[in-house]
């Protein structure tokens, strides 16, 4: 079975990712190097969906009111 690798797909699907790996983590009897195994998949994972969350986050920061109450987009470059 080809592991998905945590750079690979969208936010959503590693999300699924991690999600089976706590479940298969917390349900099943597997040895112990395998659980190791997938624990740090889950954190490369994790990290991903985080690093991803803030990108996103950053994005939508970009979006600020004027003065006159309007919306304006403004580069995150340049705000500090």
């Amino acid at each position: 079975m080809k592991k998905q690798k945590s750079d690979e797909g969208s936010f959503e699907a590693n999300m699924k990712r991690l999600e089976n790996i706590v479940e298969t983590l917390e349900s099943s009897n597997i040895p112990l190097d395998e659980s190791i195994a997938l624990y740090e998949e889950g954190i490369k994972v994790s990290k991903y969906c985080i690093d991803k969350l803030r990108s996103s986050e950053i994005k939508l920061k970009q979006l600020k009111k004027d003065i006159d109450g309007k919306l304006e987009l403004f580069d995150v470059d340049t705000e500090e």
